[in-house]
């Protein structure tokens, strides 16, 4: 008996599906699964991703357009996709595992529920530090951490790193994301690879001892408590601000790079790796070959305000708009093996 395709279950609301049945109108559900039709039809590739579908859709679109191969994908938050592909084993559908942060995909490949890639497309497109060392998972798009600030009441010459957000001027003024994302979790971690333990814990204090409101549920929100006057500076991913400039253009805020006199502004990765028990591997490393190549990087990493990881390609202009600046050129993956400790030195600074 054929295995349930849950690419299809998950798909379609339930009303909307009988809406479609009453109506006599055959849905992809009802269709056979190319992997039954003739042999001139090429597999599927299946992804689970925890990367919006306004984000991947008109990608995996073109993507099917150019090369014929239909591609299926299931979205959800980082961790119950993980959490399922370890439940399903050797029965998954999933081709693929498309998440962002290199903590997450670190997660997945720790848990053995990623193979090998063995790619010099891969290798010729994607910078080493933005690569798993082990080959189970690349980078597709950089997003950086940066500070923004309101323009009426912190001038950007008062800036200069994240470590100097503890400093007692900022007492009061200082909003943050909560650290149960993992966005600041891999802050914590890079802090801690850069400058131990003892002096990331006293940082991560001085900001709990800063901020003017309890920790927040995410970027947007730290930001418009700004735009509101609740606070005077934040630290978030930069396609936040691009998200809201894009909404407010008004908006009295502006982006500050910090770092530059040192290691340089903290950088993640949206990525993607084959499954271990992908039952199409040679078609999802064929997609992810796709995806980071100059034809595709632009379009991926645009529509998110985020940076190409291939350095062939130039961010969008809204992104270029916002300057260059030097990044910490630590590996990525490293962010991942640090993320439990980054969670016990939060917690034992208060940081919710």
């Amino acid at each position: 008996m054929p295995r349930p395709n849950p690419f299809c279950h998950l798909a379609l609301p339930r009303l909307a599906l009988t809406a479609l049945l009453l109506t006599g109108l055959t849905t992809a559900c009802s269709r056979p699964d190319p992997e039954t039709a003739a042999d001139s039809a090429p597999p599927p590739v299946r992804v689970y991703s925890s990367r919006a579908e306004h984000l991947i859709k008109p990608l995996f679109d073109r993507y099917t357009r150019e090369t014929g191969v239909p591609v299926r994908y299931l979205t959800d938050q980082a961790a119950p996709l993980i959490a399922r592909l370890a439940a399903e084993g050797a029965n998954t559908a999933a081709d693929a595992l498309l998440t962002v942060d290199a903590g997450n995909l670190w997660h997945a490949a720790h848990q053995g529920l990623l193979q090998s890639l063995d790619s010099a497309i891969l290798d010729a497109n994607v910078p080493a530090h933005w690569r798993a060392a082990d080959r189970s998972w690349v980078g597709l798009s950089v997003r950086a951490r940066a500070i923004v600030y309101s323009t009426e009441r912190v001038a950007p010459a008062e800036l200069s790193t994240y470590a100097d957000l503890a400093a007692d001027r900022w007492q009061g003024r200082l909003c943050l994301r909560t650290s149960k994302k993992v966005y600041n979790r891999s802050l914590v971690a890079s802090m801690i690879a850069a400058d131990g333990v003892a002096a990331t814990e006293a940082v991560v204090r001085g900001w709990v001892a800063n901020l003017a409101t309890p920790p927040l549920s995410n970027d947007t929100r730290a930001m418009q408590a700004v735009l509101a006057g609740v606070c005077d500076l934040t630290v978030v991913n930069s396609y936040y601000f691009g998200r809201l400039l894009q909404e407010n253009p008004d908006a009295l805020l502006a982006i500050f790079w910090p770092n530059q006199g040192g290691r340089g502004v903290h950088v993640n990765v949206s990525g993607m790796g084959v499954t271990r028990h992908a039952r199409n591997p040679a078609g999802a490393q064929a997609l992810l070959e796709w995806l980071s190549s100059p034809a595709a990087q632009r379009d991926f990493a645009g529509l998110n305000k985020e940076y190409p990881v291939n350095p062939a390609t130039r961010p969008v202009a809204t992104v270029a708009a916002w300057g260059e600046f030097a990044m910490d050129p630590i590996p990525v993956e490293r962010l991942g093996e640090l993320q439990a400790e980054a969670v016990r030195l939060i917690d034992r600074a208060g940081y919710r």
